[in-house]
């Protein structure tokens, strides 16, 4: 019997499908679902996946108590691999008994071959005859043209590739445990308040700090705009002074008040331009394209991984942006004309021949993210369904003929004052017909010759200020990460979330905590190379060098232990400076705003120490007594803030699907919408309760 080992349930059941000759048996062992089928050569085999990793890699019991033991400890601790899914491994370890040769279907990446290894492993233990006839099926999509190749021209584990994967997991262990430990040791943060600092996470914080606190000391300058809307031919048009941004307030003023009468056509330009089309998508790029579309970078990749887990988008977590020879673009597209698509793809299918766009970055591991599935709105849930189509339509787009624009520029005199004009449009849309997330609204001008009157309709000064560089936002920042080669593309979503989870930033485009702030200052005042990419991009480089044979796992890991014992020491050294700077953060968050009773004292959090709840409490308790209350539940942030109907401080609470903006007045006029659906829905529960009363006791009468 051949035994397929697979990442998880839903890829083992579709494989068996695939490759059955005849009916799929699905049968299971403690619960854990497994699928039994004959292949067309006529061999039985049978099919089961895992649960990801099914063994994880952990300190000694005797490392566990975190006020014990020392963290600095952890820097050379022993390191063991612990059971977390004991009913798969029962499972696979039964099925490994009674197979005679093994195939490693894991994803193909150093994750899932790290998988595969730690498969083979448990396999192995029951039937050391399997590690001999180990093989490993390749593929990119859980299509049947590519799982029955995948099985047709089986490869071998790369035990390298492996062993980076298992140096990520071993070196982020040591790196994660000792400097949460330490940090959440020295601020008494225990429990679910614990603080965490990684290898990754810290420096990707320390990014986003550094552009806080450029917004934070940027100093607006004003400036003035002139701007004056004309007509000519009955349409109308708007132009800005030539100067555009007038620094001196009283020369802008003397050039608005002089403007009058009509105006005059001096130059007239117009040019013609190809719009490339974008690149096939790659993780980094689907995940940007994503956000802006309002998911969240984790929700985004979870997607993704579902939907190719259904067989309808390719692997999701790949660095290729080149079409490989080999993929079969126009049955792709043959697939897509047979669902929502079928107008659009089928004018590409017309097409004599493709020529896609392509990307800078070619890898042999994966292709690009493309459909590999027909699929229809309505058949599955709407969030789904957006990222399936972005995925069917950027595919479309790399296929589709360059975009071409028309842009001109029309200069006027006005009153003797320079003026000019700018308009677009699309005159060949090309691409953007098929990918419309591009695309903007054309802007067109009359058309104009030299020498042309026209009429001044209305004039305007404009007063503004010159903007602070934006704060980051998720797809931004994953773009920023792979500047710096921080985390991978597997990895770089989940330390984003870990980073909202932890408390140390919140809302989109990433606004940091003062905690979050104060943690990165302790790292980078304390501990410089922790918070700097550079070191964490060179353990990112050794990792790789693994995976080609020029250093060995333990080589890597033995490095990075001795980079973090330096680092570490002068944490130790500092230890009451690096948490009083965290403390420092941690009260200014409690901080809510100004107290509205008194005008003297500040609104904070505060827990009482009886029932244990938390509220908001004037500090000039007692001789202030304002309260509010809070929700018990999300991390409370100051917002600074305050309500327009009464006056009460804003705050934001962090917690579930999304953070949400309240006002701290229980009274407030705001909430008398809110009031009135709960006050519904409290007579409704009290109707159902008499009804049932009722029935109660008619039926009692009944049965008397």
């Amino acid at each position: 019997m051949r035994l397929i080992i697979t990442e998880k349930n839903d890829a083992a059941k579709k494989i068996a499908g695939i490759l059955a000759a005849g009916p799929v048996k699905e049968e299971s062992f403690l619960k854990v679902p497994y699928y039994r089928f004959t292949d067309e050569s006529g061999q039985p085999a049978v099919a089961i996946g895992l649960k990801g990793h099914v063994v994880q890699v952990d300190f000694p019991p005797e490392y566990a108590e975190w006020r014990k033991v020392e963290p600095r400890a952890l820097i050379d601790a022993p390191l063991v691999k612990t059971e977390t899914a004991k009913s798969v491994i029962r499972a696979v370890r039964r099925l490994a008994a009674e197979a005679t040769s093994l195939i490693i279907a894991t994803d193909f990446d150093r994750e899932g071959e790290l998988i595969g290894l730690e498969a083979l492993e448990l396999a192995s233990q029951e039937n050391p005859r399997l590690a001999r006839s180990v093989r490993r099926a390749r593929y990119s999509a859980l299509t049947a043209g590519d799982i029955k190749k995948a099985f047709a021209h089986l490869e071998y584990l790369s035990e390298p590739l492996a062993k980076a994967g298992e140096a990520r997991q071993d070196i982020d262990l040591i790196w994660g445990a000792t400097l949460t430990r330490f940090v959440s040791l020295a601020t008494s943060r225990l429990g679910n308040q614990f603080l965490s600092v990684g290898r990754v996470q810290t420096p990707t914080l320390c990014l986003i700090v550094e552009r806080e606190k450029e917004r934070r000391a940027f100093v607006p300058e004003p400036y003035w705009v002139v701007k004056v809307e004309l007509e000519a031919d009955g349409h109308r048009f708007s132009a800005v002074h030539k100067e555009e941004r007038f620094t001196d307030q009283a020369r802008a003023e003397a050039i608005y008040e002089k403007l009058a009468g009509a105006g005059r056509v001096t130059a007239v330009k117009q040019t013609s331009r190809k719009i490339p089309r974008p690149a096939p998508f790659n993780t980094t790029s689907f995940t940007i394209a994503a956000t802006s579309l309002g998911y969240s970078a984790a929700a985004a990749m979870r997607i993704a991984e579902d939907l190719y887990m259904a067989g309808y988008i390719s692997y999701p977590r790949t660095d290729n942006t080149v079409y490989p020879p080999s993929l079969d673009l126009r049955g792709s597209l043959a697939l897509l004309a047979e669902g929502e698509f079928s107008t659009e793809a089928g004018q590409l299918l017309a097409k004599e021949a493709f020529h896609p766009s392509r990307g800078d970055r070619r890898t042999t591991d994966h292709p690009p993210i493309y459909p590999t599935g027909v699929l229809r709105r309505g058949e599955i849930g709407e969030r789904e369904w957006r990222l399936y189509e972005l995925v069917a339509r950027r595919f479309m787009a790399t296929l589709a003929d360059e975009a071409v624009m028309e842009s001109n520029r029309v200069d006027l005199s006005v009153s003797g004052e320079p003026f000019f004009a700018r308009g677009n449009r699309v005159v060949f849309a090309g691409w953007l017909d098929y990918y419309p997330y591009s695309r903007q609204k054309d802007a067109e001008l009359p058309l104009l010759n030299k020498d042309d009157a026209v009429l001044l309709v209305d004039k305007q000064l404009e007063a503004k200020e010159t903007q602070p560089p934006p704060r980051y936002g998720q797809g931004t920042l994953i773009e920023l990460m792979e500047k710096y080669n921080l985390g991978t593309k597997a990895t770089r979503h989940t330390i984003i979330q870990n980073l909202y989870d932890r408390g140390y930033v919140h809302g989109n485009p990433m606004e940091p905590t003062e905690m979050g702030i104060k943690m990165a200052e302790a790292i980078q005042q304390h501990a410089p190379r922790i918070a700097s990419p550079e070191m964490t991009a060179e353990l990112e480089k050794d990792m790789d060098l693994i995976s080609e044979r020029a250093l060995s796992k333990e080589e890597v890991v033995a490095l990075s232990r001795d980079l973090l014992r330096e680092a570490y020491a002068t944490l130790e050294r500092n230890r009451d400076q690096v948490a009083a700077k965290i403390y420092e953060g941690i009260t200014d968050d409690r901080i809510l705003g100004d107290c509205p009773k008194c005008g003297k004292n500040k609104l904070r959090v505060i827990r009482s120490k009886t029932s244990k709840k938390r509220f908001v409490g004037c500090e000039g308790y007692p001789e202030c007594d304002q309260t509010y209350p809070l929700p018990q539940r999300g991390d409370v942030i100051g917002t600074d803030e305050v309500c327009s109907l009464c006056g009460s401080p804003k705050v934001k609470i962090l917690g579930g699907r999304r953070p949400w903006v309240l006002c701290l007045d229980p009274d407030c006029p705001s909430k008398d919408g809110y009031r009135e659906k709960q006050a519904a829905r409290t007579a409704g529960r009290v109707g159902r309760r008499s009804r049932r009363t009722v029935a109660t006791a008619v039926g009692e009468k009944d049965d008397e």
